[in-house]
């Protein structure tokens, strides 16, 4: 399976409780798409959220960040690393 780093922009103000509150959505239905969220981070302040997730593909990240409710505005493949 690919690695994929999502962002997601707008959520200034974004909490510890509401960062997990979405990272548990997602875990609730990532196995029907068959990807794993690995990690969540956020930027209160400039309101970024990344996602770090395995996953088959770009599209099935996607799906299961709309499903959960918070579409990413971007996902970037990571076919790199050390």
């Amino acid at each position: 399976m690919a690695r994929f780093m999502d962002i997601h922009r707008g959520m200034q103000g974004i909490t510890a409780d509401q960062l997990m509150a979405a990272h548990q959505a997602d875990l609730a239905i990532e196995q029907e798409e068959s990807v794993h969220f690995e990690h969540a981070w956020a930027d209160p302040e400039s309101g970024t959220v990344y996602c770090l997730s395995e996953a088959p593909s770009a599209e099935a990240v996607q799906r299961v960040h709309e499903r959960a409710g918070h579409r990413a505005d971007e996902v970037h493949p990571i076919p790199l690393q050390v």
